[in-house]
């Protein structure tokens, strides 16, 4: 705190803030953690990076944690300057409790999560400060440290003359390197599915979508296979709920097929990902109110979530076979469009009538797990932005998991454990399923006919109408589509959420039968 009355002082001799300012952001910043000592109060435990830090200072740092205000708890953060020549700006955050761990009730880690808290923390705050490189403290967990400084620097500004001051980060000291790159890697791939789901869906419709997945395999291309499927092809698969969907824009759909082949000699059978990807969805006919609609840019949350995480595997080169479907098309209203009561036919020759063409999610996955069954995958997991319902059940607080497997639950409860990106099994009573099979003009209705209760429990059941596999789950993720301040360490906006979940999960998978 000294040198910021020393910079005051400098002005009344002609040197400005601004030009101290200046001399901080050509410099580095430093992100420290410290944890509150057990069993005395307002004591305080350095990370080792931070105690050899203090060591170099002659224990300059301790003294000024004690003497600057009450202990730092977990989150709050304090900023030093001019205490060491290397780092003008040296931020300590508070990590909480040393012996914080895994949380059986809550279902995951809050260790990690303290630590990608405070590093987020501390990296927003020398980036506010027009500092242009931070060093990170691990500490004790590069991994999740690196998540945390790289998700929380990430802010959408790529269409505002006035962007966000770029900050770069390296892990403070050369231990545990190879955790903190894992790290990196892991933020920039959910960093991905934030960024398709945050742009407009002007700049991302179905065709720019697929084009800008293409372009982030292209360093990966000896390992994956990219097929960008045309309308044509669509027809030809005689995907009818999926064009039933797409014919009321003016913007051809893309059926988007990926093959990242991590283990080329295995014989192992692949793992099959299927993401939703409504790049717009009005609602159709059936007309979503103008109130928040804007948001429905992100109703491609699954298939940004699915392209990405194959997308972080192949950067990991994990040695997993993974196939990712992403049906991409607009949903909107025009003369063209699929009306209320119309029938259609799905690719496996089930009919399905749409009496609410705003349930258009389901029909476009549908056709898609047809598809994918072809591939006989050991597992298949959809993902999708797919009823307010599950908002409404669980908020933001987990992504919500129907599955026919028990040992599928447990390798994607086990994933989010590690990632602090919760999931939470529901039910898939035959009470939902009898919800949507009894109909009236077909062999299927896109919404359930009795009531508008437990919305996300039909909607899984409608999917369950398209698989046959005995390992497969249905991930619906609008609960967890955007972010206000529920995840401390992600700014307000679109999440990106579970794709560090998924990655996880088919690394899990590398050794598994």
């Amino acid at each position: 705190m000294l040198l910021l009355r020393r910079t005051a002082q400098a002005g009344k001799h002609g040197r400005s803030f601004s030009a101290s300012q200046t001399l901080l952001s050509e410099r580095k910043g430093l992100v420290l953690g410290v944890f509150e000592k057990e069993g005395e109060e307002g004591g305080l435990h350095l990370t080792e990076a931070a105690a050899r830090f203090d060591q170099t200072l002659s224990g300059k740092l301790s003294e000024l944690l004690k003497i600057s205000g009450p202990t730092l708890k977990q989150g709050k953060s304090r900023i030093f300057y001019g205490i060491h020549k290397d780092f003008p700006c040296v931020a300590v955050v508070g990590l909480g409790k040393t012996t914080a761990g895994v949380c059986g009730s809550e279902n995951w880690d809050t260790s990690k999560e303290n630590v990608r808290q405070a590093m987020s923390a501390g990296c927003q705050l020398l980036q506010d400060l027009e500092v242009k490189h931070v060093e990170v403290d691990g500490c004790g967990d590069a991994q999740s440290a690196a998540e945390g400084a790289g998700l929380g620097l990430f802010q959408y500004d790529q269409l505002k003359s006035k962007k966000k001051n770029k900050v770069t980060t390296q892990l403070h000291g050369s231990a545990d390197s190879a955790d903190w790159q894992k790290g990196v890697t892991y933020a920039e791939g959910q960093n991905l599915a934030r960024m398709l789901m945050e742009a407009p869906a002007n700049h991302i419709t179905p065709t720019a979508f697929a084009n800008t997945i293409e372009e982030k395999l292209a360093p990966h291309a000896e390992r994956v296979t990219i097929h960008k499927r045309s309308q044509a092809w669509i027809e030809q698969q005689q995907m009818g709920a999926f064009l039933s969907v797409s014919r009321g824009s003016e913007e051809p759909p893309v059926f988007l097929e990926l093959h990242y082949n991590g283990s080329p000699d295995s014989k192992q059978a692949p793992l099959l990902l299927v993401g939703k990807g409504i790049t717009f969805d009005s609602g159709g006919i059936s007309l979503k109110p103008s109130p928040s609609m804007d948001a429905m840019r992100a109703d491609m949350g699954g298939a940004a979530t699915v392209c990405a995480s194959i997308v972080t595997a192949a950067a990991l080169k994990l040695p997993v076979n993974i196939i990712g479907l992403a049906p991409l098309c607009e949903n909107m209203p025009s003369g063209k469009a699929t009306k209320p009561g119309d029938v259609v036919v799905a690719k496996n020759g089930k009919t399905i009538q749409v009496d609410n063409t705003d349930a258009e999610g389901r029909l476009v996955l549908a056709d898609a797990l047809c598809y994918g069954h072809t591939f006989n995958p050991r597992a298949i997991v959809n993902v999708a932005t797919l009823t307010g319902a599950i908002d409404v059940a669980l908020g933001s607080a987990a992504t919500g998991v129907f599955t026919n497997s028990d040992w599928l639950w447990e390798q994607l409860q086990k994933a989010s454990v590690m990632t602090g990106d919760r999931v939470w099994r529901m039910p898939l009573f035959q009470h939902y399923t009898r919800q949507v099979t009894d109909c009236q003009l077909a062999d299927l209705n896109n919404v359930g006919k009795y009531s508008r209760s437990g919305g996300a429990c039909t909607a899984a059941a409608f999917l369950r109408e398209f698989v046959t596999a005995p390992h497969w789950a249905h991930l619906d993720i609008a609960g967890v589509m955007s972010n206000k301040d529920e995840v401390p360490y992600l700014r307000k906006g679109m999440s990106g959420r579970p794709t560090r979940t998924l990655v996880e999960f088919a690394a899990g998978l590398v050794h598994k039968g």
